[in-house]
This record gives C-alpha cells, structure tokens and sequence, in this order.
C-alpha cells in the first residue's frame, strides 16, 4: 500500500529569524553606484529578433558610429 505524501509546511514570509538584525540597515545604500554602472535599453521585439544578444547590438551601433562628435540634441527628447 502506498505510503501518503508529507505536505512540506512553508514559512510565512513576514517571519524573522531573531538572528537577523536589520535595525541599522541603510535602504538603497548602493542604488546610487549601481545606477551610474549601469544603461539598460530595452529593444522592441521585432528588433531583438534580429540582435540576438548584446555584443550583436554594440557591433551594430559601433559600425553607425563616426569620428565626428554628435551634435546636441536641441531640444528635450521624451519617452513615448
């Protein structure tokens, strides 16, 4: 006869360990540092089917590149 199944009882998530001491954490410490590190540029779908991956992307941008400085842009530009 087969034998029944334990249910794996889960922690509930709002419960700490008394080990754990958060009462001087610092919220964000690193956002600032990680942010400058970081430009993320999301593709449009049909666009990533055609770059696959990242270094396809920068080979892509660096082959429009030229040795003249970009102009600045005159006015704001906006996200859609």
């Amino acid at each position: 006869m087969p034998t029944a199944k334990k249910v794996k009882k889960t922690a509930d998530p709002d419960d700490m360990r008394a080990e754990y001491d958060f009462s001087n954490a610092v919220r964000n410490k690193y956002a600032g540092r990680f942010a400058k590190s970081t430009n993320v540029v999301v593709l449009a779908p049909d666009v990533a089917e055609i770059f696959k991956t990242a270094k396809a992307v920068n080979n892509a941008l660096r082959s429009q590149l030229t040795k003249k400085p970009a102009q600045k842009a005159s006015r704001r530009i906006t996200r859609p």
